[in-house]
């Protein structure tokens, strides 16, 4: 029962504001983790919608906690509303609504901001509103560190990105036979993907226990057991996939023929429902440099260690100094690193849902049934890969290509890594969201101001659901800034893109340095970018447009969310009679 039953209408106006935040949220941070798999053609932007939904909502509602902070990051202190906790509720309205007009309109200009300085930016603006003290602190989590997060954020995720991709160079990238060294190192890199994705998991589910009183056997089995069960699962089942996929080129193998296993490595499987003989086996020969050699059997462990070791015989371009191709072309076809590419431009969806029925009366049923068609698909039937413009072609015209069959090789490892940061996003920034809404909640059923309080379980499949809807519907026009618009992206760079992300993320969290896997997925494709050791393969200027985003997103959050609070609190009414 409500005990502050005179703000009741607050709540029912908030609820409004937190499902256009959700939906925001989606729109918006959820790019960061799909946009390199959708720009390298690893999978298509349904593919990548569909995903979405399923981690998000995995993340949220399996790893989210079951407590929610009531100030995000404490940046005001809600103890000024303690003789006021009808006030708190107005805040918290304030807030949700300042956020949902700012990630609503950064989404529609395609500017990938932080949805965490999204809410911290409405709680400085209602708390200057308000009377309310602000932190400024640098020790303690508030807007100088948020601030400092501009610089610092990037600064580790390209630091990062540029040693993994440097050890992808040396490890395989550069060899000369690319193809066949990938395939050795694919195992190990993605057994380490998923035990990564593993300490995510368990670090969420320490809540603030230190390791041993969880349970140091605990902790090392799990992550022991995922190594080796993901080695066992890529051997078992994606080692046969990808020998009859990229070695035999079987025009007959489907991706639902992945669970055949073992039988794939037959002469002629016993496949089911069979690809048309004429079907390609590959979909996206990422660059026109010769593939590796068709035998890519494994050698000997001997030959192995004796290739190994004859670094005398290795290029430079072995350790990442192979120089690039600058000769220009003419800038209005298309960038070589997209000359053979098998991607098909994607219908319009107006044309492709609509066209053939717009003849009939809007109440037809086929009619009304095409233009439900194309309002659900709309949003992923999106271009989101090639881009007509010179800056950006430049860009990929100084970027290094490598084998195309090593890249098909890495399609697999680059959406674990797109699932392991999609998955971290739901279970962490859903609270972005959720916290305001939940603080006015509590405060209007209690009575009272909490600092914490308990998040209804339907509160977060409600924000999960609506955050994959997100993207679903407007995610690709994030989607299109953080991809190829920066620089040419890969299977391979993809993922030392999601890699590094994650990383930073996950040890930054740990060491309580301020970061925002926005501005780490930005530094990580600028070091990816720089990888190629030419400055000419990063469009700049794209860089400056989001980073103008990130600079405007505290003042523009505050100020709306602020205005509306102090209009609030300084309304003139009628006496009443």
């Amino acid at each position: 029962m409500a005990t502050l039953k005179q703000v009741t209408w607050i709540i029912a106006v908030i609820t409004v504001a937190f499902c256009v935040s959700s939906f925001g949220n989606g729109a918006n941070d959820v790019s960061n983790s799909y946009a390199t798999t959708i720009a390298s053609n690893t999978l298509s932007m349904k593919q990548a919608g569909g995903l979405a939904v399923f981690t998000e909502f995995s993340g949220a509602v399996i790893l989210g906690g079951d407590v929610t902070d009531t100030i995000k990051n404490g940046v005001i202190n809600i103890t000024h509303f303690d003789d006021s906790p009808d006030a708190l509720v107005l805040a918290m309205g304030c807030v949700e609504f300042g956020s949902a007009a700012w990630l609503t309109a950064a989404t529609y200009l395609g500017l990938p901001i932080s949805t965490t300085q999204t809410v911290v930016g409405s709680l400085a603006g209602v708390g200057f509103a308000s009377g309310a003290p602000v932190n400024w602190s640098w020790l303690k989590i508030g807007l100088s560190q948020i601030a400092a997060s501009w610089i610092i954020s990037p600064f580790i995720a390209c630091v990062i990105a540029v040693l993994f991709q440097w050890l992808m160079n040396v490890a395989f990238l550069n060899r000369k036979d690319t193809f066949k060294w990938a395939r050795r190192f694919a195992p190990l890199i993605f057994a380490l993907t998923c035990t990564l994705l593993a300490v995510f998991v368990l670090v969420d589910l320490l809540d603030g226990q230190s390791v041993m009183e969880f349970g140091i056997g605990k902790f090392s089995g799990s992550i022991i057991g995922t190594f080796l069960g993901a080695l066992a699962l890529w051997y078992m089942f994606a080692s046969p996939y990808i020998h009859r996929s990229l070695v035999v080129q079987d025009p007959r193998l489907r991706l639902i023929h992945i669970p055949m296993g073992p039988l794939l490595l037959c002469k002629n499987p016993p496949y089911y429902f069979p690809a048309d003989e004429t079907a390609p086996v590959t979909n996206d020969p990422v660059s026109q440099q010769p593939d590796g050699p068709e035998d890519a059997s494994p050698e000997s462990p001997a030959q192995v260690l004796a290739e190994v070791l004859q670094d005398t015989e290795q290029a430079p371009s072995s350790i990442g100094l192979e120089p690039i191709n600058k000769s220009h072309r003419d800038l209005n076809q298309p960038p070589p690193d997209r000359e053979g590419l098998v991607h098909s431009i994607p219908v319009p969806a107006r044309e492709k849902y609509l066209t053939s029925t717009e003849e009939l009366p809007l109440y037809k049923p086929a009619r009304l049934w095409a233009w439900f068609k194309y309002l659900l698909c709309r949003g992923v039937s999106q271009e989101c890969v090639t881009f007509n413009s010179t800056k950006v072609n430049d860009a990929h015209t100084h970027s290094k290509k490598h084998d195309s069959r090593a890249e098909e090789l890495w399609k697999p490892l680059q959406i674990v890594s797109a699932m392991m940061m999609s998955i971290a996003h739901g279970s962490n920034d859903v609270s972005n969201a959720v916290a305001p809404w939940v603080s006015a909640y509590a405060t209007w059923r209690f009575g009272f101001v909490s600092e914490a309080a308990e998040t209804p379980i339907w509160t977060v499949c409600a924000a999960a659901i609506l955050i994959g809807a997100g993207f679903w519907f407007f995610g690709y026009k994030v989607v299109r800034s953080l991809g190829n618009k920066i620089t040419f992206v890969s299977p391979t760079r993809g993922f030392v893109i999601n890699m590094a992300t994650s990383v930073t993320v996950l040890v930054a969290s740990k060491l309580g340095i301020p970061v925002s896997t926005t501005q780490c997925q930005l530094g990580a494709t600028i070091g990816v970018g720089l990888s190629s050791f030419d400055t000419k393969a990063i469009n700049w200027k794209q860089i400056g447009f989001i980073v103008i985003g990130w600079i405007l997103t505290l003042p523009i959050a505050g100020l709306v969310s602020g205005s509306l609070m102090l209009m609030a609190l300084n309304t003139p009414h009628m006496a009443t009679p």
